[in-house]
């Protein structure tokens, strides 16, 4: 009868294989993509990939975007707050109705 630590094994070689693999056939295919670039005479603007020159623009309200508030809290797994307006994050509702003041996670 096969263990569990067999077939764990037996499937990270497995992925291990097709990672490489996947490798391989990537560099191969982009090996074929350049030659026929080279051959056909295009570049990456020909095909949309160079930047500034894609059909899609960002939307732009005119107005910059607001700058992301500093946080001024961190919670027990590393998480932070910043404290603003809005829900409050679980790890301070949590926090707060185990009896933790808010206080306790100021950084």
């Amino acid at each position: 009868m096969t263990t569990y630590l067999e077939l764990r094994a037996r499937g990270e070689k497995l992925l291990a294989e097709a990672e490489d693999l996947r490798v391989k056939e990537l560099n191969d295919v982009i090996e074929d993509i350049k030659q026929k670039m080279k051959a056909y005479g295009l570049s990456a603007r020909d095909l949309g990939l160079a930047s500034g020159t894609g059909t899609r623009r960002k939307k732009s309200s005119g107005a910059p975007a607001k700058p992301k508030a500093k946080a001024r809290y961190r919670g027990p797994g590393g998480e932070t707050w910043s404290g603003g307006r809005g829900r409050k994050p679980r790890w301070v509702t949590e926090a707060l109705a185990k009896g933790k003041k808010i206080e306790d996670f100021a950084i």
